[in-house]
């Protein structure tokens, strides 16, 4: 019998050389690390960008990075596409922490064969949102792809399609971020669409379903990368992107401040805070929301930053449907969603785009158990020829169908005015909010004073002739119906509305009202029957 150790106490580096099959393993490893060698990592690096494994080093705590399936390769035999050895095959995967909390992650490596998607690299996706799934952990990834690898065919394309499939089997039950680094090509666009979160970097991340050679080829328009796909498009107009961060340190940061309003999956609730933010804190100059012409713009941002502990706000979707602002606050510690008409842009009217963009946040909030404060300011849905043709019915009735569907703790605030439909819409008490309250500034009606005088007593300023004192009886009795309609007592008297407060007290009202609806729901019932958190 050969003794294998002298003394099992004893665990100290041999001077003994190395077995020969630790000496080969060692040395593919370190191939492996090496990625695609020196000399294209520092072409990636020349355009301003880092590479994978950098990446990874960034965004995560310091060396938590675990990873697996690192000497995969592909078992394409065409185009010497596996003469090449590639190990890991362009994709780093593998698990990590960010705040101490668990991740799992896969990194594109752009100068790996562009990061192109043959088999084995959907594959190694594949088996970590697998694992995310099972471990019910977040799932982010760092993406850098020119799209799908074009010696492999049609493989391909089906591992695209096993990548989506997991992507919307894990909707609504973990937490999924795409972060764009790169270009991120034809097929590849549609995985971070069907996520919740998509980040990108200005000068280097663009994302299309056809390049711009392939747009001037069809439809003889000549675009570049930035303007047909770039952060800003993308962030203002097509609202594909959430987030835009002017590097990639810049949005490793924003990463881990996301993360640490989210909890890990629909199981749990999200991570409290301690804060020395008092709750009865009072906010006095909410008083002023009261003196307000209900027509006058103002940021809605600034009654969201004195409610909030510590006066913090985390914006999501900043630059798209301005109109209605979302994003994380915390209130006693706990972790809040927002939904915000924005006076400041369009009168906080809703439009299409607005209703989309709260609609699918009410869709995550519910999903991921976190309650809902809503801030109502608007003067009804937008109107015009434009909005119809585009389908504001169709759009305007998500918004609604989400507030309906949400069992999260649902508290509304009406600050000024709330007309028609979109009273209705923004988290009314008859779309099952929970606690709705309304500044004695408030005005809730079908709609605004003004124009409802206009159609009741049209005959009756017709009769008047002397515009003067047409004017005079239309304010007069704008005044009246507003006193008697429009103010918050009459939605008081018929239960529409809670209870009337102090703007000064808000900040305490709502955050007692969210302790008392902390234990609404049991979040294991609500994850039996959860459909996930479809794009709108």
């Amino acid at each position: 019998m050969i003794e294998l150790f002298d003394d099992p106490r004893e665990d100290k580096k041999s001077d003994r050389p190395a077995p020969q099959s630790l000496v080969k393993f060692r040395q593919i490893y370190q191939d492996a690390l090496a990625g695609a060698g020196e000399e294209k990592n520092n072409a990636q690096r020349a355009k301003g960008k880092f590479t994978a494994r950098e990446r990874l080093s960034y965004l995560l705590d310091q060396d938590s990075f675990f990873e697996i399936k690192s000497l995969v390769e592909s078992n394409c035999h065409d185009f010497g596409v596996a003469d090449k050895h590639i190990k890991g095959d362009g994709v780093i995967t593998g698990f990590g922490r960010i705040n101490g909390r668990p991740v799992a992650i896969f990194a594109q490596d752009f100068p790996q064969l562009g990061g192109s998607l043959g088999l084995a690299h959907a594959k190694k996706i594949a088996d970590i949102m697998d694992k995310a799934l099972e471990a019910k952990i977040p799932v982010i990834g760092l993406l850098d792809s020119g799209g799908a690898r074009i010696q492999e065919g049609v493989e391909s394309l089906n591992g695209y399609g096993e990548i989506f499939y997991r992507n919307v089997k894990a909707s609504g039950k973990i937490p999924q971020i795409s972060v764009i680094l790169g270009p991120c090509a034809g097929g590849a666009a549609y995985s971070p669409a069907l996520t919740d979160f998509i980040f990108m970097v200005e000068g280097i991340s663009h994302m299309f379903i056809t390049g711009p050679g392939a747009v001037k080829a069809a439809t003889g328009e000549e675009v570049d990368f930035d303007t047909l796909g770039g952060s800003r498009p993308h962030s203002e107009k097509s609202g594909v992107c959430h987030f835009v961060a002017k590097s990639e340190q810049d949005c490793f940061r924003q990463v881990r401040e996301l993360l640490s309003f989210l909890p890990q999956n629909n199981e749990e609730k999200a991570p409290s805070e301690t804060t020395t933010d008092i709750v009865d804190r009072p906010v006095h100059v909410l008083e002023r929301v009261c003196e307000m012409d209900p027509k006058k713009a103002f940021r809605i941002h600034h009654v969201i930053w004195r409610l909030a502990d510590d006066y913090g706000f985390f914006e999501i979707h900043q630059n798209f449907a301005k109109n209605v602002v979302t994003g994380f606050i915390r209130l006693g510690g706990e972790v809040v969603g927002v939904i915000a008409n924005n006076p400041a842009c369009l009168g906080g009217a809703l439009d299409s785009d607005a209703s989309d963009k709260a609609a699918r946040f009410i869709r995550f909030l519910n999903a991921f158990n976190i309650p809902i404060l809503t801030l109502v300011d608007t003067g009804g849905y937008l109107p015009g020829v434009a909005q119809e043709h585009g389908g504001i019915i169709r759009h305007g009735a998500k918004l609604l169908y989400a507030y309906a569907e949400a069992t999260v703790p649902k508290v509304t605030l009406v600050l000024r005015k709330a007309y028609g439909g979109a009273y209705i819409a923004m988290g009314s008490k008859y779309l099952r909010g929970d606690f709705n309250f309304a500044f004695p500034s408030a005005e809730i009606a079908v709609m605004g004073p003004r124009g409802a005088v206009e159609i009741l007593y049209s005959r009756d300023l017709k009769k008047e002739t002397d515009e003067q004192k047409k004017e005079e009886l239309k304010q007069k009795m704008t005044q009246d119906y507003s006193d008697k309609f429009a103010a918050p007592y009459q939605a008081a008297s018929n239960g529409s509305i809670d209870e009337i407060i102090e703007p000064a007290e808000a900040r305490s009202k709502i955050i007692n009202a969210l302790r008392i609806l902390k234990n609404k729901r049991d979040p294991k019932q609500h994850c039996q029957c959860n459909t996930g958190n479809i794009p709108l």
